[in-house]
């Protein structure tokens, strides 16, 4: 069982877990904010993976004798055949 703590929201988000719960979209306001920090750890965790993701292609290098109208080609033939 979670602990309960006392958040600010403001007028906008008091308004949007309002009508959440009148539209009968959650049962409460705490569903709404675990819903919307759910939300916010995967986007969080997207932006780790595609950081290391821009690291992991600088780290490689330059490519060499890259010929990008064949790689394009490649892609293209790909995508085609499945």
């Amino acid at each position: 069982m979670g602990r309960n703590t006392s958040i600010s929201l403001g007028n906008h988000f008091e308004n949007f877990i309002e009508n959440s719960l009148s539209e009968g979209r959650f049962k409460n306001a705490s569903e709404v904010v675990r819903a919307g920090l759910r939300l916010l750890e995967e986007e969080e965790n997207k932006l780790i993976i595609l950081k290391k993701a821009v690291q992991d292609g600088i780290d490689s290098g330059r490519a060499e004798n890259f010929d990008a109208k064949k790689h394009l080609e490649s892609l293209k033939a790909k995508r085609k055949n499945g």
